[in-house]
């Protein structure tokens, strides 16, 4: 069952990447040319589609130089929480 949460989110993206396009000036179908997919595709992310694959939303976040902020923020050495927990669960040394 998917949380309402969830739905909520994915609508937020489609239409924040939405507004990305078009502050960038960009049509759906030079957005779909630029990300090597679909006008559909594009259509699907906007409204926040849950079918859409992580690969293509990855296409989309490319064209505007978001891919590397996604790998950023799912970085668990970037949060506190990784940080301490890599510390107390990874081993400190490894033997040869």
């Amino acid at each position: 069952m998917e949380s309402v949460s969830l739905s909520r989110s994915q609508r937020l993206v489609g239409r924040n990447l939405k507004t990305w396009r078009k502050l960038n000036g960009l049509t759906m179908a030079q957005l779909a040319e630029r990300a090597g997919i679909s006008r559909q595709t594009v259509r699907a992310i906007e409204q926040g589609a849950g079918s859409v694959s992580s690969e293509n939303l990855m296409r989309v976040l490319w064209v505007f130089g978001l891919d590397t902020k996604l790998v950023t923020i799912t970085d668990p050495y970037e949060t506190d929480v990784g940080r301490l927990r890599a510390d107390e669960r990874l081993p400190q040394r490894v033997r040869n």
